[in-house]
């Protein structure tokens, strides 16, 4: 991989280059923000679509791909999702053009000899382990969710994800069926510019995070 003459972080090496070009890297992570104004403007099921037909294909454990979305729309459903959120996050519900409840599904073992066939005995093996299930679910859904935003910054779209919420409220709101477990919401929309008064928060450093053995 060819490099740069860019410092990373303050280290005593040359940054390699991407290979994605700098203003993709840029929409993805360094110049995307969360967002708490959007546009009154629509954010269509297709589109959410085909967002998650590209971020589906992101590993998950032997593929066990847990993650549900409820897409909350109507202002009869957006007033209940925001009766169970956090204070701070009802109005940006009540605005939002879309929010998306993220959720990960305790029985995803049922599709298991579909999504992982020679891994088809765990569909029986998981059924009476309910504890296994659901702490697989949580991991591999909240990776999930990692996928979907940077996937929905990829569309255009803008992002603004919320954990201030009372989930288990969420889940006996709209979940009492499917036995889904709600992870966070994300506002979705559109937006021009940064969409907050805030300054971008620092970040830790490469050398703070990172170890070599």
């Amino acid at each position: 991989m060819s490099t740069d003459t860019t410092v990373l972080d303050g280290l005593d090496f040359p940054a390699p280059t991407l290979a994605v070009p700098d203003e993709v890297a840029d929409r993805l992570f360094r110049e995307a923000r969360s967002v708490h104004h959007f546009r009154d403007e629509e954010v269509t099921d297709q589109e959410i679509a085909a967002v998650y037909d590209l971020v589906k294909w992101g590993p998950t454990a032997i593929n066990i791909v847990p993650l549900r979305l409820l897409l909350v729309r109507t202002p009869q459903a957006r007033a209940r999702l925001a009766t169970h959120m956090g204070e701070g996050n009802r109005e940006r519900v009540l605005a939002a053009p879309l929010s998306i409840v993220v959720a990960a599904d305790t029985r995803f073992h049922t599709h298991i000899p579909v999504l992982m066939p020679p891994y088809a005995a765990m569909a029986t093996s998981l059924e009476d382990n309910e504890p296994t299930r659901e702490q697989m679910a949580r991991t591999n859904a909240t990776l999930q969710a990692g996928y979907l935003i940077v996937g929905l910054r990829a569309a255009g779209l803008a992002v603004g994800p919320m954990s201030g919420m009372d989930a288990a409220g969420i889940d006996g709101e709209f979940f009492t069926e499917n036995g889904w477990k709600a992870l966070m919401v994300l506002n979705v929309g559109r937006t021009e510019g940064s969409s907050t008064p805030h300054p971008r928060g620092a970040r830790l450093t490469y050398e703070q995070v990172a170890q070599t053995i």
